[in-house]
């Protein structure tokens, strides 16, 4: 294990103004999205679809890295390029989902447990051969009446370690992701108490198993009220929130916080991120980033819609919401570059 490396990888993930596309939806997700707007889930769709976004140009400039699903990184393009090579060709950095999906926790069914801890060495160096060079694993942590359980944070948070000093040991960057979901009516209050509880198991987890912060990076939803809530809060509230919760919780070591746009409107990320980058906030320890998937491929993926005509539309669509998210990196994002764009 390279220790200088893995730090380097993961500060080249994090740079001013850069974040990271989360294009590593399952098959049966991307089909769920794909139905949405009337887009046939074949093989080929969701390649056509992967290279229309990995081929916009300039895309290089606002992205660091892409995650990728398993399929993907074994597609090409149309012209026979590896995807993997054109990513790399925009200058970004190649990464690969590791996980296998969630099942219901023993004996709390309405809790999720991560899978893929088996064969996970042997996937890994398969993967570092191919090219990819950081990894990304997400835990589901739901908030209901009675839970989160103790077993529920702590058995994924386990998971979690693991994957991190696996993926290390494999040299590569491995990306934690304890996601807290939005669903349910509960206050920005309860989110931020379980949140908080889940980052500490977490840490306390990687910790334990060794695995190095500096070469790590974390990537957690924000504290949001539950979307049920009749009580939403404001743009200010989210950002004070999520940045009070995250110097509670998270080691100044870790080089960035990637987080995950988690349901939310584009608009909606792109303003919450802006507000914790702005300069009232002061310095931070860790970069406020993002690594968003629907946040950027919402409208794109609507435009496209399957049809080849379109991609230069739906790039230009992409180009913009990659371009949004950038100046939230530096806190310098308002609504009026959503008008000038339209």
């Amino acid at each position: 294990m390279n220790l200088q490396q893995l730090e380097s990888t993961a500060r080249e993930l994090v740079p001013g103004g850069k974040g990271i596309l989360a294009a590593d939806e399952s098959t049966g997700t991307v089909t769920k999205r794909f139905n949405a707007v009337d887009i046939e889930s074949t093989e080929e769709n969701r390649r056509a679809y992967r290279e229309m976004l990995f081929t916009t140009p300039g895309i290089g400039e606002y992205l660091s890295g892409v995650i990728l699903f398993d399929e993907t990184i074994r597609q090409k393009a149309s012209d026979g390029t590896p995807l993997l090579e054109v990513i790399e060709r925009q200058g970004i950095i190649p990464g690969i989902k590791v996980d296998k999906s969630t099942v219901p926790l023993p004996l709390s069914p309405d809790e999720k447990y991560t899978q893929g801890l088996d064969g996970l060495r042997d996937r890994l160096e398969e993967y570092r051969e191919m090219g990819a060079r950081f990894t990304k694993w997400r835990a589901v942590i739901t908030i209901g009446d009675s839970i989160p359980t103790v077993n529920c944070i702590e058995s994924n948070a386990r998971a979690l370690a693991l994957f991190a000093a696996f993926s290390q040991e494999a040299g590569l960057v491995p990306i934690v992701e304890p996601e807290v979901l939005i669903d349910g009516d509960h206050s920005i209050e309860r989110s931020d108490e379980v949140n908080e509880w889940t980052l500490r198991s977490t840490f306390n987890a990687l910790y334990e198993q060794g695995v190095h912060l500096e070469g790590a990076l974390l990537k957690p939803n924000m504290v949001i009220s539950g979307k049920d809530s009749p009580e939403q809060a404001s743009i200010e509230e989210v950002a004070r929130y999520t940045i009070k919760c995250m110097l509670r919780s998270v080691p100044a070591a870790v080089p960035g916080i990637v987080f995950l746009s988690g349901g939310q409107s584009d608009v909606s990320a792109t303003e919450h991120l802006n507000a914790m980058n702005n300069a009232m906030y002061g310095n931070l320890p860790w970069e406020i980033s993002f690594s968003w998937a629907r946040a950027l491929q919402g409208k794109p993926m609507e435009i496209w819609g399957g049809d080849s005509s379109n991609a230069k539309e739906a790039q230009k669509v992409f180009h913009h919401r990659a371009r949004m998210a950038s100046t939230a990196r530096y806190g310098t994002y308002s609504e009026d570059m959503e008008d000038q764009a339209a």
